[in-house]
């Protein structure tokens, strides 16, 4: 087992990941206000196996859609920074190349140029048939089974590898059952009335779901046990169904080849694999087009030759620029926190908006 120093140590590096772009929050100023006592207190939570997550805050957001989000504690955020930076090395390893959320070197705007790689690839650069068939999982953060997302992680981690970053193996199992198990439902305080989940769809909430199922859209975990969850159905289309053009971005999955009644027929297949851990295709989310016609994927439209961004990621870059604009008019000056609050809202779109064409092959 690691010792109470390194373990202490490693949370502190774990708290300055997770303080990024939180500097201001109240729950990242209260820590820190007595930061040395808190940071003693969770490694020692840890070490005597007393820690359990705290309770986060559940609320309601309307853009770009209405969305459910439960905000952890930023304590628990420290934890998840922990797991992070232990685990992920070893997990990015195994994952396939084209799985493209929340790892290094890889996002959204790779994500765009690997399809446009798919599409020019299959179809000679448009000169023969190429097809594109793209599938979305139902309501996936919503489905995902508690046990299955523990016990596909810890088959990643190998059994002779005692130690990630110096915590040990034990160490990593508990904080895994402690944030993959911990029932948020039933862990949270609601942030404004009840009336604000009026008009969302009862599909859309971790109210609505066994205890045992779903996990908080945002947190960071969520966000590694997305690309996990569905890790061996992604070396089942590669390996098994053998499509060469194949990417997903969490639940958004895109398949290119050149023969349509083939792509329609995995689609059975693909549902079954997907049985096994208790997701569904959405049945009115799938497309099979001429790679021609184009296709919308992370929010771009792909067509020949050329790319534009999608209308509502147009919306969500007007919509940014008018916050902005409005908060120029209120305030004589930006704090440093807000500067970077901007910066960290428009530099994605405005990414999407000036990406170049050219793809990115390998």
């Amino acid at each position: 087992m690691e010792t109470f120093q390194h373990l202490l140590y490693q949370l502190h590096l774990s708290y300055i990941h997770a303080r990024k772009n939180k500097r201001n929050t109240r729950n990242q100023l209260r820590f820190e206000m007595h930061q040395e006592e808190n940071l003693m207190q969770l490694a020692r939570a840890i070490y005597e196996r007393t820690y359990t997550p705290r309770p986060c805050i559940a609320f309601i957001i309307h853009k770009p859609v209405m969305r459910e989000i439960f905000a952890a504690d930023f304590t628990d955020r420290i934890v998840h920074h922990l797991l992070y930076r232990c685990i992920y090395p070893v997990i990015d390893r195994k994952l396939i190349h084209d799985t493209y959320s929340c790892r290094v070197g890889k996002g959204t705007l790779y994500g765009i140029k690997r399809a446009g790689h798919f599409i020019r690839s299959c179809g000679d650069n448009y000169q023969k048939e190429a097809y594109i068939l793209k599938l979305d999982i139902q309501a996936y953060f919503m489905n995902m089974q508690h046990q299955i997302i523990f016990d596909k992680v810890m088959e990643m981690l190998p059994i002779g590898k005692q130690s990630y970053l110096g915590i040990s193996r034990q160490t990593i199992r508990y904080l895994l059952q402690q944030t993959v198990f911990n029932p948020v439902t039933g862990n949270c305080r609601i942030r404004g009335s009840k009336s604000d989940w009026e008009g969302l769809p009862p599909s859309k909430s971790l109210f609505h779901y066994p205890e045992n199922t779903g996990l908080p859209i945002g947190n960071l975990t969520s966000q590694v046990f997305g690309n996990v969850y569905l890790n061996d159905f992604d070396h089942h289309v590669k390996k098994v169904v053998k499509i060469k053009y194949y990417g997903r971005y969490v639940d958004d999955m895109l398949f290119v080849h050149n023969n349509r009644a083939h792509l329609e027929g995995i689609i059975p297949e693909m549902q079954r694999e997907l049985d096994k851990v208790g997701l569904h295709i959405h049945p009115n989310k799938i497309i099979l087009e001429p790679a021609e016609k184009g296709v919308a994927f992370l929010g771009q439209i792909i067509k020949p030759y050329r790319s534009y961004i999608s209308n509502r990621t147009k919306n969500h870059f007007y919509q940014a620029i008018q916050q902005i604009n409005k908060l120029l008019a209120e305030v004589p000056q930006f704090t440093w926190q807000q500067l970077c609050d901007i910066r960290a809202t428009l530099i994605p779109i405005w990414g999407i908006c000036t990406m170049p064409i050219p793809s990115v092959s390998g």
